[in-house]
């Protein structure tokens, strides 16, 4: 009898004292709810952030172009080092060596569960497209075009603004008045850095010749120095490039014949980055500056936009000089005079009242030219 008391005292006992540590548990959440909750949510928040990732394609030119490819991924890496991610660990690059890569190098990234994922360049504006419609619930982005779905976001530039402002630049430091503008593919994206060069040069004297050659590719650097060099040999002292990593052989020709003449003036304006290193040589830089396209900028945006759920989906997205989105690059201080840059910032503030319209298409330059 005394052992079946003591069992029921001790299962009472039991009973008692998984009451009191529920009870004593409820009370150190409500008394500790600022602390342990909001931990516990910022935990959920961080591994929710942490899981986030974003890729992207490149066009043919490769991702060490030294132009738009390779801005587009120092884009990615700042967002990336942004957000404690890593190479393959919440960000990554797929190469595309031919354009029917595009395709696979989407999927694959689809497939390797990228929430963001982006296409670098105009060309890749139908496999974009097509993945997009097949794949709903992921996020795309396309760089220089526009893609009409619900989850693609078109980063589009004001490429004539700064274009005009370094043909400014190269009018006013041209001694022969012949300049010069190699281009990659002939079309409406690179006719808008032709045209708003042109409109530039014109707008300080009308008088200069401006000679327009296309390499018909973004990946020929030996067509870039072939062209250069047929220019440069017509006493064109100032060479504009939009041609990706084709104006490699731009800047490999003028460094040629800088070092053979190290007294002869010539020049070579990049593109989409701060092209100045490129221009070495020796004690000399041939860079005098460069149309500095920030899609690094714009593609870190997009990616940190996505990350906190907005996405700009279906939207158009144009970086300009009102935003920073193009500019002229003033690293060269020796090369670019006070004058030179007073110019720039003049014509750059004329550009953003709207007391000038660039032309983007060559009909517009035509009649912009014949109206000085």
């Amino acid at each position: 009898m005394k052992n079946r008391k003591f069992i029921l005292l001790a299962a009472m006992l039991l009973m008692i004292g998984m009451i009191l540590a529920a009870c004593g548990g409820g009370s150190g959440e409500e008394n500790t709810d600022g602390d342990n909750g909001s931990g516990s949510e910022d935990n959920t928040a961080n591994e929710e952030t942490s899981d986030f990732s974003s890729a992207m394609v490149t066009d043919v030119g490769g991702v060490d172009d030294k132009s738009f490819n390779q801005s587009a991924w120092e884009g990615l890496n700042a967002w990336g080092d942004e957000h404690g991610l890593s190479k393959g660990e919440g960000f990554d690059y797929a190469q595309s060596n031919d354009k029917s890569d595009y395709l696979p190098n989407l999927t694959r990234l689809v497939k390797q569960d990228y929430n963001l994922i982006f296409g670098i360049g105009y060309k890749l504006h139908d496999a974009i497209a097509k993945v997009a419609g097949q794949y709903p619930e992921t996020n795309f982005a396309i760089v220089d075009d526009v893609v009409e779905e619900s989850n693609v976001a078109s980063l589009t530039f004001k490429e004539q603004q700064g274009s005009f402002l370094v043909g400014v630049a190269a009018a006013m430091k041209t001694k022969t008045n012949k300049v010069g503008f190699v281009g990659g593919v002939d079309g409406a994206l690179i006719n808008k850095f032709e045209s708003g060069f042109i409109a530039g040069v014109k707008s300080v004297d009308p008088e200069i010749d401006v000679d327009v050659q296309y390499a018909e590719s973004f990946a020929a650097p030996d067509k870039g120095k072939l062209i250069a060099s047929n220019m440069y040999g017509n006493d064109v002292d100032v060479i504009y490039h939009s041609s990706g990593a084709t104006g490699n052989g731009v800047f490999a020709q003028a460094k040629d014949i800088k070092q053979n003449d190290p007294e002869r003036e010539i020049w070579v304006i990049g593109v989409d980055r701060d092209q100045y290193e490129e221009g070495q040589i020796g004690d000399h830089n041939v860079t005098l500056t460069s149309m500095v396209k920030r899609v690094d900028i714009a593609v870190q945006d997009v990616s940190n936009r996505a990350m906190t759920d907005d996405f700009p989906g279906g939207e158009v997205l144009a970086y300009g000089l009102e935003d920073g989105g193009v500019s002229a690059a003033k690293t060269n201080e020796e090369a670019l005079t006070d004058e030179i840059v007073t110019a720039i910032e003049d014509w750059k503030e004329k550009i953003i009242n709207g007391d000038v319209e660039v032309p983007q298409t060559r009909e517009e330059t035509d009649a912009f030219v014949e109206a000085l």
